[in-house]
């Protein structure tokens, strides 16, 4: 009977000493979420490398076949556009809301001719967009998105070393321009 009281006395000094650290570990973690780390780096419509060359990723769950970057935007501002070249073997894009949530994702093989450029609103902007389309949107890909405030993420797939100079160049010419 003692080892009982033993096993279930230890059992429970265990999970409490769990519990106190994961308690003490949320505020760290809560505060360190992708917004916050993108904030810290750069402003609003801003392309930010996520495996900056050198340094310690901004987010740690990177695929290390994949670099990326990620804008920030703000829909209450205007659309945004997001642009760039061809020329990579895969790009894929992504728009996330403010806590992380995937809204939209698609890759290159979604355009006709694997060029990087789409314009991010909400339903309204989207409908006086169309109706006064501007002539550089002529080939844009248009998502709507019902979010304020969201994070766009465009990863480009890097089969071995010798593609790092294409994809960092590609990665670099892309644009995240406000459009009011």
């Amino acid at each position: 009977m003692t080892r009982l009281f033993h096993a279930v006395l230890v059992g429970v000094l265990g999970a409490g000493i769990v519990h106190i650290a994961v308690l003490l570990m949320v505020p760290a973690y809560s505060q360190r979420d992708a917004w916050s780390i993108l904030s810290e780096r750069s402003n609003f419509y801003l392309p930010t490398r996520l495996d900056p060359a050198g340094e310690q990723p901004l987010i740690a769950s990177l695929d290390p076949l994949f670099s990326a970057i990620a804008c920030r935007f703000d829909l209450s501002d205007g659309v945004v556009r997001i642009h760039g070249a061809a020329g990579v073997p895969f790009w894929s894009i992504s728009v996330y809301d403010r806590v992380g949530q995937n809204t939209f994702s698609f890759n290159d093989r979604s355009t006709d001719d694997s060029r990087l450029d789409f314009v991010v609103g909400t339903p309204v902007q989207m409908i006086d967009l169309r109706n006064a389309l501007p002539t550089d949107f002529a080939r844009s890909v248009f998502i709507e998105a019902d979010v304020t405030e969201g994070i766009v993420v465009v990863r480009s797939f890097r089969p071995d070393e010798s593609w790092s100079r294409i994809i960092d160049a590609f990665l670099n010419r892309i644009n995240c321009t406000l459009h009011d």
